[in-house]
């Protein structure tokens, strides 16, 4: 019937568990501690997590130490690698200025061979430093030019003299104008020259017409006594052709 609620009383209960049909409930009584095997194993995995804490702790702190031993030789190789930059670095601005030193030397070197080629190719010769008296205005000093030199004319007198460098026919006009009855003074100067100085003190001139031609001849006179002091020199040049009177 709906709605019917069906009751069990004890009398029913007992005849069901004699039928096999009804099994009353279990009571469980408060939990035991437990078993000796389970407390074993739990110990026993607490140990296992606790040396593989401690080995993994052992590892970090080994790669850790390794990591800063290879740290600090590549920093040592990095400072010994800078020590040795700046040493090289030094040395090759060392080889570099006494690298600037030898070409300096070796331009200047270079210079002084040129310098003495030169020389030795168009050495200078002194040919006349003795002091020399005018007597009077007949007197004539004279003094060849040599071919292929350039001549470096230096005088110095105590008075005016008159000074010229005259070719070989010039000279021979001037000879015949002093065999005339002219003053030796005079006729040297006035009957032609190549150059001329006149009353002068101090003379200082380089004759380049007899680098190519021996037809040179340089006379001094005074129309006063004077004490003439030389520095005459003459430099190897020899011109390429006939030069002056020759050409």
């Amino acid at each position: 019937m709906a709605g019917s609620t069906t009751h069990t009383t004890g009398t029913d209960q007992d005849e069901l568990e004699a039928a096999g049909l009804y099994s009353p409930p279990v009571r469980r009584g408060p939990a035991g501690p437990p078993p000796a095997w389970l407390t074993a194993l739990r110990a026993h995995e607490r140990r296992w997590w606790t040396a593989a804490l401690a080995a993994t702790l052992l590892i970090s702190a080994t790669a850790v130490g390794l990591l800063y031993a290879d740290d600090s030789s590549k920093q040592a190789s990095i400072h010994s690698l800078q020590t040795s930059n700046e040493s090289l670095t030094g040395r090759n601005l060392i080889l570099s200025d006494q690298l600037q030193k030898v070409q300096s030397n070796l331009t200047a070197t270079l210079g002084e061979l040129a310098t003495t080629k030169a020389q030795l190719d168009h050495p200078t010769l002194v040919t006349w430093t003795a002091p020399v008296t005018i007597k009077d205005n007949m007197t004539v000093v004279e003094s060849p030019v040599p071919d292929a030199f350039t001549l470096h004319l230096q005088l110095a007198a105590t008075a005016p003299i008159n000074v010229s460098i005259l070719t070989l026919n010039e000279y021979v006009s001037a000879r015949a104008c002093v065999s005339s009855g002219g003053s030796t003074n005079y006729c040297m100067h006035h009957q032609n020259s190549e150059v001329s100085f006149l009353g002068k003190t101090s003379i200082n001139y380089d004759f380049h017409l007899a680098e190519g031609c021996a037809d040179y001849i340089v006379v001094m006179t005074s129309a006063n006594p004077a004490t003439v002091s030389p520095n005459v020199s003459v430099t190897y040049n020899p011109a390429s052709g006939p030069t002056g009177a020759c050409a």
